[in-house]
């Protein structure tokens, strides 16, 4: 088996990946992902101990214990491209021998929980309604740059979106992630399933105009009016399709799960944004707890 050369995949003095500044036996199996550096703090309060406090750059890590079961929490910050940074680096940590920088043997499968905010498209959903993403439609791109990247078996939702929203022939195409079934299947009945908008940007790329006119005419009315079988798109957020795309082709299981702060169609927002990330934290790990194997 041939080395990952250096300029690959760069590792810090004492063996850790670079930007996340972990090794594998720092990263418990089960993962939380979190956009707010503070957020990873705010979940950590929660743990019944605390192994591991790290932070390099807006990376923020902790590994702790909640209820027997050893949860790892890093901070992504925000959108697509550090999403690109910590899929690969948290891979890296716990399936390449730093030594002798190849492969381990054995895969070891991490499951990898976002907890986040979003914005919902459908007025039935409520502020502090949580909202679990079954399906990402990608506007970003990102996965069209790795070669071994197929769309999960759903390259009909993606031509269905596509053609709906008379997409630009200049934007990247979107393309179609998916979660993992068994995670899904064992969510909460009051959580809301759908599709879920994953945008390159917070403004224009989500229909938002203060000065600058989005390009796309009418993008979220006709984002709320879409429909493919039984699903409908459900909210807007900034890095779910690269979890999916990414943990499909390296074999982690993975599920987003936003809490919504606002809705674009009643124009409602959180009176107490902490709040509603307090109830997303203490529903989500309840339900990462009470997860069993299927």
């Amino acid at each position: 088996m041939s080395s990952i050369a250096e300029t690959e995949l760069i590792l810090n003095p004492d063996k850790s990946v670079y930007h996340l500044a972990l090794k594998g036996d720092e990263i418990a199996d089960m993962v939380i992902l979190v956009g707010d550096p503070e957020r990873t703090h705010q979940i950590a309060k929660h743990f019944d101990q605390i192994q591991i406090n790290r932070q390099h750059r807006e990376f923020v890590s902790c590994t702790g214990w909640y209820k027997q079961q050893r949860i790892t929490v890093i901070s992504t910050g925000i959108g697509p491209d550090n999403i690109d940074i910590v899929m690969n680096e948290l891979d890296a940590a716990v399936n390449v021998d730093p030594e002798n920088r190849t492969l381990n043997p054995n895969h070891r499968q991490l499951t990898i929980f976002r907890l986040g905010t979003c914005g919902a498209l459908q007025s039935e959903i409520q502020v502090n309604d949580i909202v679990a993403s079954s399906v990402a439609i990608g506007l970003d791109g990102v996965l069209h740059f790795y070669q071994a990247w197929e769309s999960n078996g759903i390259r009909g939702l993606e031509n269905a979106f596509i053609e709906h929203m008379n997409w630009p022939g200049g934007l990247p195409r979107p393309y179609a992630s998916s979660a993992t079934e068994r995670l899904l299947n064992q969510l909460p009945k009051a959580f809301h399933k759908g599709i879920t908008i994953t945008a390159p940007g917070f403004y224009g790329p989500q229909g938002r105009e203060i000065q600058l006119k989005c390009s796309i005419a009418h993008l979220n009315e006709n984002l709320t009016r879409f429909r493919f079988d039984a699903y409908k798109i459900l909210n807007f957020e900034m890095e779910t399709s690269v979890i999916y795309g990414l943990a499909k082709l390296l074999r982690h299981e993975c599920l987003t799960l936003c809490v919504a702060i606002a809705n674009r169609n009643t124009l409602q927002f959180t009176r107490d944004y902490q709040e509603s990330v307090d109830l997303l934290i203490q529903q989500s790990l309840d339900y990462i707890c009470n997860l069993h194997e299927s």
